[in-house]
């Protein structure tokens, strides 16, 4: 089959297609890109001494150190992260109000979707097929990306770690997501970038791990290059 490389094979008949956002829906250079233009704006907003490229070090340093505090699985919200990152460009805590709708404004206007997701997310919600979202996302910031992007309707769940209080590869995320489409795992399809998060992750609730981008490995099912070929997995399954 051009673009996959199936695994053990899939059933007669597939129930679910969910989907990762970041590195799968969302194209990841298109936020670091609105991460570093945020950044540049910090530095003229406040008169930072420091080169643009520094201050996004500083930056990513910053938020990188706060998601490696979380314990396990648990989930810690990105804006509370970006919060952090802030102040260590500035130098000092920056008030919410007065730094979050100018990053939200950029980002909005600035983040493109990975060529291809948006028409084949389409295509399937014309299926009858549950498509859903399962995703390390904040809640808000999941949906705005996806109303972005014209496909919020597309979807008949979004499951997101702010919801669950985890983060994949925890089955808590999983096991959610499944309970509330209602479907069956072993007839469920998971798009992920990351091996052990997405790939391994859903594969160990039962569900078939479609590896876009991911790390080659045991619980690889499928293997696809770009997002259409989705299409080809679900039909090879009717």
């Amino acid at each position: 089959m051009s673009g996959t490389e199936p695994g053990a094979g899939g059933p007669d008949e597939w129930e679910a297609v969910f989907w990762d956002i970041g590195g799968v829906i969302l194209a990841l250079e298109s936020v670091q890109g609105a991460h570093a233009e945020f950044v540049a704006d910090l530095c003229e907003r406040y008169s930072v001494d420091t080169t643009v490229e520094e201050a996004v070090e500083t930056w990513r340093t910053a938020v990188g150190e706060y998601f490696r505090e979380r314990d396990g699985t648990e989930f810690r919200s990105a804006r509370d992260g970006y919060h952090r990152g802030v102040a260590a460009v500035v130098g000092e805590e920056i008030p919410r109000e007065e730094w979050q709708p100018r990053f939200d404004e950029i980002v909005r206007s600035s983040i493109e979707p990975v060529p291809g997701a948006v028409e084949t997310i389409e295509r399937l919600a014309d299926r009858d097929l549950h498509v859903g979202v399962i995703s390390d996302v904040d809640d808000a910031e999941g949906r705005t990306m996806l109303e972005r992007f014209g496909i919020r309707e597309c979807f008949d769940s979004i499951t997101t770690s702010e919801a669950v209080g985890r983060t994949k590869p925890d089955p808590a995320m999983f096991e959610t997501a499944l309970e509330t489409a209602g479907v069956d795992p072993e007839r469920s399809l998971m798009i992920g970038d990351r091996y052990e998060h997405d790939v391994k992750g859903a594969a160990d609730a039962g569900l078939h791990g479609v590896a876009f981008g991911a790390d080659d490995g045991p619980a690889v099912s499928y293997r696809i290059e770009s997002p259409d070929d989705v299409l080809e997995i679900v039909e090879s399954g009717r």
